[in-house]
């Protein structure tokens, strides 16, 4: 979008927070970037210089804005809706792979070379993996900064820095402040004294409808795992230095976060995946202006819009959890995956209590005897497959992973129809376009609404919901009162 400078003049002047994450304003006459929606007094059209990321802004010499603070706005959707290189590579760059792996692992994962991946990136967003990295490596520190009362060694070393001075130039150069000005600057109530504990607040674009999103992690929470407790959806967390708990609650214009680590330079994964968790990087304008030219979808989007996918935090987990869950009840789904997180899960010490356990991984999972399994004798062929195919990594759901060849694999396992390979893909793969036809709930709401019921006639009348069929689902499940589909109280 950034190429359109009509268009994104057009959005500065009216302060239009919808476009914020998806190009950023830098201005000639003051050398800073702002988001669209700044506050500030817009500058003169002339003064304005477009670019699609912050990485981008900041190796041309800009500082970001201490008014609208762009390095916080929400993610650009382009990232979640698109399956080529560029938007897998930014989905693994935000879970920190660059800073773990380096560039070589990042185009390892994508199957390129590290030249070719540099190259698409530049072109697309005007800087490569590690200026990327470099500035999520910035807001990461900035957080850290404002919302701890950690050391700033410790600090830099949270947030994937080499150093102390490079710490202290790149802070200096993004922000225009040195760290310990920045912590002046924080409020003082941000200041937590728990040790490995974060508060902050997750950015989204309005609107967001919490009702179906937090209402389904709630329904379909496995006991030890999670729990809604106060307002709020809590989990435990994998993370690649250790383990996690995380406290989300929707407010009105953000979702308030605590995040409990055992190692603070899980932070910028652990956002990230709790971002996705609840597709805050979503452009709800786009999709319920798509979804409202259906005259039977219009006044389920008008009576309320912004609703969600709901997602994972770890794919892998969720393909699990979506083979317990075939044709069985929700609560039958979480008694066999509260089972299994009993007898195979790795214990963690929850201190606010409630939660006991990680989810377990591929490897335990590939160890369990089939015979202590209290399912069909198919169901525990499918399952079996899945975890040893997991476990020695000939599977693979994850972000980087291309949807039609995680698909066609998936199919091709024992036990796996089209409704597990669609949920799957719009809950752990992250299409948004993924359907499910031959859902209950979906073909009932349908039949209700007056669309065609059987699977082929209602996916050839939802050819005009595309690329936004997932969340179509959601619209159509919202028409039951089903508990997933309501907020917890």
């Amino acid at each position: 979008m950034h190429i359109d400078t009509e268009r994104c003049v057009r959005a500065v002047r009216s302060k239009d927070a919808r476009f914020d994450g998806w190009f950023f304003t830098a201005v000639l006459t003051t050398g800073i970037y702002c988001r669209p929606s700044c506050p500030v007094v817009p500058p003169k059209p002339e003064n304005m210089v477009f670019h699609p990321s912050a990485a981008a802004c900041q190796q041309a010499g800009f500082r970001a804005c201490k008014r609208c603070r762009p390095d916080t706005s929400p993610g650009s959707p382009e990232w979640n809706r698109r399956a080529d290189v560029v938007a897998r590579a930014m989905r693994l760059i935000a879970d920190g792979v660059v800073d773990r792996e380096g560039v070589t692992g990042l185009a390892a994962r994508l199957g390129y070379s590290s030249r070719q991946v540099e190259r698409q990136l530049l072109a697309e967003l005007g800087a490569g993996p590690l200026a990327l990295a470099r500035a999520q490596r910035a807001q990461t520190a900035r957080l850290l900064i404002e919302t701890t009362d950690l050391p700033m060694a410790e600090v830099a070393f949270a947030a994937g820095f080499s150093s102390i001075r490079t710490f202290n130039d790149t802070v200096r150069e993004v922000f225009a402040l040195a760290p310990s000005e920045l912590r002046t600057r924080a409020p003082r109530n941000a200041y937590r004294s728990t040790p490995g504990v974060v508060s902050l607040r997750l950015p989204f674009r309005a609107p967001l409808n919490p009702d179906n999103l937090f209402g389904h992690l709630a329904a379909t929470a496995v006991p030890g795992v999670e729990e809604w407790r106060e307002g709020a959806y809590r989990r435990t967390l994998r993370l690649p230095y250790g383990h996690g708990i995380v406290s989300l609650a929707p407010r009105p214009d953000h979702i308030a976060c605590r995040l409990t680590l055992g190692d603070p330079r899980d932070l910028t994964v652990a956002i990230s995946r709790c971002r996705r968790l609840l597709d805050l990087d979503a452009d709800p304008v786009a999709v319920d202006d798509q979804l409202r030219t259906d005259p039977v979808l219009a006044p389920l989007v008008d009576k309320a819009p912004g609703r969600r996918v709901p997602r994972t935090v770890d794919e892998a987990e969720f393909a699990v959890r979506a083979v317990l869950g075939q044709q069985v009840s929700t609560a039958a789904a979480r008694t066999h995956a509260a089972r299994l997180v009993a007898a195979h899960g790795e214990a963690v010490e929850d201190p606010e209590g409630g939660l006991t356990h990680l989810f377990p991984s591929a490897a335990a999972l590939a160890e369990v005897d089939p015979d202590t399994l209290a399912m069909p004798r198919t169901r525990r062929t499918t399952f079996t497959t899945l975890v040893s195919h997991l476990a020695d990594g000939s599977l693979n759901p994850g972000i980087e992973t291309d949807w039609a060849e995680t698909r066609a694999r998936l199919l091709a396992l024992p036990g796996f129809g089209p409704w597990t390979v669609d949920v799957i893909a719009m809950r752990a793969l992250g299409d948004p376009d993924a359907f499910l036809p031959t859902d209950l709930g979906v073909r009932r709401a349908a039949r209700e609404l007056g669309l065609p019921s059987t699977p082929a006639a209602l996916t050839a009348r939802a050819a005009a919901w595309r690329p936004w069929r997932a969340y179509a689902v959601q619209y159509l499940w919202a028409t039951d009162s089903h508990p997933i589909n309501f907020l917890p109280v």
